[in-house]
């Protein structure tokens, strides 16, 4: 196991990924020496921000103000599960106030609509998130469910008013979804400026790439979105300073497709087949990780990359959520 430094701290490559790097160096050279990319690190990262959270709440609670979290879910999907523990561990850690509701699949919109609008009224909650895909027997519009949530308490930023207001660039005024908010804090890690810089997209969700090109837009980058209909994506690649990937598909960014030293951000999370692995898969992003980082100057690694910062990212929402209620208490007062 090798360690490199990077403004989150040292980061830890796993022996898997040094063999794949040490057979990508092998045949990869430039200008005579090789790129090495820093990882950059989201557990690092991530620890940092909720360091800085619970300091936050300690603050607030002198205040009598602890902040709330509620994720409802419907069904009992196995990998929901999984989040949903990661999300209430997190909050633990930071002192924000967290509780789980789950509800029968057999559950109807209308009923998932009338638990939304109970938790909305409740202000002892700052920040509800509606736990997606839905595990749901009856049909449900999902849009409807996360719009149905309150603006002030959408944690998530989900809801069609705080994604338009992101899409106008009122970033102080609403809650920005919380996977892209945290592909920006690794960006800073960097230290390399967004502001002037080429950025490109891939992925045009509405979680993550479709808030991320607004995200980097009004933080005064030069923003390209490419998609499934895009037909020169490594072109596009090749021009840019700043890459996030969100195209759900593994490994497909590779490593000559990369300007030299840009900063490469993989949102992706996807099984592949390993019969060296108890379970017979492995995780790996939608970057190729093992030539991408001979090409890179910054990488973030899958797993221990986006994943983290997405969990620090919605306790951020929620602390502030907190904070601006506190405010707007003090201000009827």
């Amino acid at each position: 196991m090798i360690t490199h430094w990077c403004c989150g701290g040292l980061v830890r490559v796993t022996s898997t990924m040094l063999s794949l790097l040490r057979h990508a160096s092998a045949s990869r050279c430039y200008g005579g020496r090789r790129s090495i990319a820093t990882v950059i690190s989201g557990k690092q990262t991530s620890r940092l921000v909720r360091e800085r959270l619970k300091k936050d709440v300690d603050q607030m609670k002198r205040s009598k103000v602890v902040p709330g979290l509620l994720v409802l879910q419907v069904g009992n999907r196995e990998d929901s599960n999984l989040y949903i523990s990661s999300k209430m561990k997190a909050a633990a850690e930071v002192g924000i106030d967290a509780s789980h509701v789950r509800l029968p699949n057999t559950v109807t919109q209308d009923e998932v609509l009338r638990a939304i609008a109970a938790v909305n009224e409740d202000a002892s909650v700052h920040g509800l998130i509606v736990q997606l895909p839905l595990d749901c027997v009856a049909r449900v519009d999902v849009e409807l469910l996360t719009d149905a949530v309150s603006p002030l308490k959408d944690v998530d930023g989900l809801s069609c008013i705080n994604a338009g207001k992101l899409s106008r660039g009122d970033l102080s005024n609403c809650f920005i979804p919380c996977t892209p908010n945290g592909c920006m804090e690794l960006i800073r890690q960097t230290g390399v400026p967004v502001a002037g810089k080429h950025a490109v997209v891939i992925g045009r969700s509405k979680i993550v790439g479709a808030p991320m090109h607004d995200l980097l837009l009004w933080n005064h980058a030069t923003v390209t979105t490419c998609h499934s209909r895009t037909p020169d994506i490594a072109e596009q690649v090749g021009r840019a300073d700043i890459v996030v990937v969100g195209a759900g598909q593994a490994e497909m960014v590779r490593g000559d497709w990369l300007k030299e030293g840009c900063v490469l951000v993989d949102c992706g999370i996807n099984h592949v087949a390993d019969a060296s692995k108890p379970g017979g898969k492995r995780v790996v992003g939608d970057v190729h990780f093992a030539s991408a980082y001979q090409r890179a100057g910054f990488i973030t690694p899958v797993p221990g990359g986006v994943g983290p910062m997405t969990v620090a990212m919605l306790m951020q929402n929620t602390v502030l959520s907190a904070q601006r209620f506190l405010a707007n208490a003090g201000r009827a007062l």
